[in-house]
């Protein structure tokens, strides 16, 4: 497939149906660093709707006018005031939408190659566009593009006015309007009353701040699929459990998550069923308990690994592996976690914009490979648990003494930023005629190191990875058997 084989065939803007009437939006000092960043570009990949493609343009504008009435920050604009604060104005000047045709490419063209097609990057609008330009160009840009079986649907959303929390919940929403719900089932706080709301003022360089990598660098992109089966069997094996599976789940980690989880419904399908449902798994953590106590009673008991924390750590090895260091080489592991709940007083878990924080963890390539896969996920394990409400605290207090923009990048070669999450509802984007047979993103902030996390499509825990690096170092992760053998397809 050629990258020219889309072509833009209408423009136009989208505005909310009702006029709006909040007022300006402050950025915060999680919403700043994100300037330099380019716009968020995410969108699915669906088969083709039984309805012509004019009937499916007019019902997405008019979803889109819909839920921009509930998310007036994307129909706005950035503003700058005389003392240097940046804040959103919502004043309703609208959204870019874009019809595109690609009537040679099959959904097997896009699906079936090892690496991800560049055809993808030709899905979105504002390619490259830098989050400082939303002071002259929309907030948001949605391009619906036909293929020859299937249709996808891309979001490009400004990096300084949303995070991924924020921009699932927008997507979903959008969703759920184009398959005719009339009323927003979990609706954005846009409250500005929290520690993240800073008095310090970001100085950004004439022409406004650039990206802080190198888009020009060769880089292999490839989804690393893993099921449910396969993480349960690396989590075990990190955490050095034999039975404290409960029919194949981890009863724990799924009630742990529970609380700081924004995606609960907020009616449930069947009080009875939810009902049982909950029984199960709290029996199901009573029994697990009693294993794991039984096992670790001790002084010194070892802290829970989770599923995530142990495929990160057997990326990190891998790509370490794979990247040829020599022993004292520093590597670091980036973690983008959520603040919402890590503060107190708690944001609202729906609390619309950026709120979120970068935790570096260290360590030399010597330590990496010698040590074992547990003694990788325990250094992960340890900086999570520990960026608590003063961490985050400290974080703003940092960025205030010295703000600037988020450095990006791969600066020394032995990075890695795992950046998005299996939890978000990805797969819940359905627009009336069935969920997405894929999720993928365009061009936007990606360089050697750079990897996203995914759901599975098949749900139930399973994860997929979005994995950009150097062509080099891709063959050899994809020649790591440590690593592979737990990739879905991989023999």
């Amino acid at each position: 497939m050629r990258s020219d084989s889309v072509t833009i065939v209408s423009k136009c803007t989208v505005i909310p149906e009702k006029e709006s009437d909040m007022g300006d939006l402050k950025l915060s000092a999680s919403d700043l660093p994100m300037l330099s960043c380019h716009y968020i570009q995410k969108g699915g990949l669906f088969t083709r709707p039984p309805f012509p493609v004019d009937s499916l343009l007019a019902l997405l504008k008019k979803a889109l006018s819909s839920a921009l009435v509930h998310f007036p920050p994307l129909a706005g604009r950035l503003t700058t005031d005389d003392h240097g604060y940046v804040y959103i104005t919502c004043n309703d000047a609208g959204v870019d939408f874009f019809h595109a045709n690609a009537g040679n490419v099959f959904i097997r063209d896009l699906l079936s190659p090892v690496h991800v097609p560049d055809t993808f990057k030709e899905f979105f609008a504002f390619d490259r566009t830098v989050s400082y330009d939303g002071h002259f160009r929309p907030i948001l840009a949605v391009q619906v593009t036909e293929l020859a079986d299937g249709v996808f649907i891309g979001c490009t959303v400004n990096h300084a006015v949303t995070d991924g929390t924020s921009f699932w919940n927008f997507f979903n929403t959008f969703a759920e309007f184009s398959r005719g719900l009339k009323r927003i089932s979990r609706t954005p706080c846009f409250e500005r009353n929290s520690v993240l709301i800073s008095p310090a003022v970001l100085i950004v360089p004439q022409g406004g701040p650039k990206v802080t990598f190198s888009g020009d660098e060769p880089i292999a992109e490839r989804i690393f699929s893993f099921s449910r089966e396969a993480i349960l069997k690396l989590k075990s094996k990190v955490n050095n459990q034999k039975s404290s599976w409960i029919g194949g789940i981890d009863a724990i980690e799924v009630l742990g998550k529970q609380s700081n989880d924004p995606w609960k419904p907020e009616q449930k399908p069947s009080g009875k069923v939810a009902s049982v449902l909950e029984n199960w798994l709290r029996n199901a953590v009573s029994v697990s308990v009693s294993v794991s106590n039984t096992q670790t009673d001790s002084p010194n008991q070892t802290a829970e690994i989770s599923s995530f924390q142990s495929l990160s750590a057997l990326l990190w090895r891998a790509v370490t592996r794979a990247r040829k260091f020599p022993p004292s080489k520093t590597t670091t592991f980036r973690m983008a976690v959520n603040v919402r709940h890590r503060l107190e007083p708690k944001l609202e878990p729906l609390y619309f914009g950026n709120a979120i924080q970068s935790i570096p963890t260290y360590a030399s390539a010597g330590e990496v490979l010698s040590r074992d896969l547990r003694w990788c996920a325990e250094q992960l394990n340890k900086n999570v648990k520990a960026h608590d409400d003063d961490m985050v605290r400290k974080f703003v207090g940092d960025w205030e003494s010295s703000p600037k923009c988020f450095p990006l990048g791969n600066f020394d070669g032995a990075m890695i930023t795992m950046g998005s999450s299996p939890r978000f509802p990805m797969y819940d984007n359905d627009f009336g005629w069935g969920r997405p047979m894929a999720i993928r993103s365009g061009r936007a902030n990606k360089f050697d190191g750079k990897i996203s996390a995914f759901p599975g499509r098949e749900g139930g825990g399973s994860v997929d990875l979005e994995v950009i690096l150097s062509p080099e170092t891709m063959a050899g992760l994809e020649s790591d058997s440590e690593f592979m053998q737990y990739v879905t397809g991989w023999a």
